[in-house]
């Protein structure tokens, strides 16, 4: 799964890694959590181009009645992310990516969780496969929320855990965006394990385990 990620990147850096024109003013994030605001990327038809968006993280269905199923939907499995009634209709019209530039995943070891942040090998920040639903309450609010797709872990990540975010190639942003690309059997290809290659790990400290901390020591290495 994917419950914890970063984003400390310079918003020029993240115009020219996703081809987008403005990002909103953004702070260093080093401890990003559930229900909270992320930067994502959307496809503007109208205008024909790739937009800057916040979206709360942890998906509400457009059909729910209860807006607290959003803790449980923070994650969605992309082998069955076609077939389930939560995600199905979002995974056909309304796929976006969810910036990032880092995440964390917690080893269990003698008892104890050690958390670990990933990157990649180049520490350019990346777009994680997200789907994304507007939800409106009964007093009319309107709520924009999104999750991240998750797939097998690769060989840097299985010791860790056996789960991983689908982190998706530049080349693929157009495809994975393209609202009028609603055929699964053409997307579920993308959504593969990253190459371990291209990704590092490392320990940080347990500060990370609680969302209130967003420091710098949240990413320090640790031995």
């Amino acid at each position: 799964m994917c419950g914890r990620f970063t984003l400390i990147q310079a918003a020029e850096v993240l115009q020219d890694s996703f081809n987008i024109e403005s990002v909103p003013s953004l702070q260093p994030r080093y401890n990003i959590a559930p229900t909270q605001e992320v930067v994502t990327v959307l496809y503007d038809t109208d205008n024909d181009l790739r937009v800057a968006n916040s979206l709360r993280w942890g998906l509400i269905p457009s059909w729910s009645k209860d807006p607290s199923i959003a803790s449980k939907l923070i994650n969605a499995r992309s082998e069955t992310v076609a077939e389930k009634p939560s995600f199905r209709s979002a995974f056909k019209k309304r796929r976006c990516l969810i910036v990032a530039d880092g995440f964390y995943e917690w080893q269990r070891t003698e008892g104890k969780k050690q958390p670990f942040r990933f990157q990649l090998q180049e520490k350019q920040p990346f777009g994680f496969a997200g789907l994304w639903e507007q939800w409106q309450s009964p007093d009319g609010e309107e709520i924009d929320t999104c999750t991240i797709l998750t797939t097998a872990a690769n060989d840097l990540m299985a010791p860790i855990h056996d789960r991983m975010p689908v982190i998706l190639k530049p080349e693929d942003y157009d495809l994975w965006l393209d609202p009028q690309m609603q055929d699964p059997k053409m997307l579920q290809p993308l959504l593969q394990p990253f190459s371990t290659e291209a990704m590092t790990a490392y320990p940080v400290s347990t500060i990370v385990n609680s969302p209130r901390n967003n420091t710098p020591e949240c990413i320090v290495p640790v031995t």
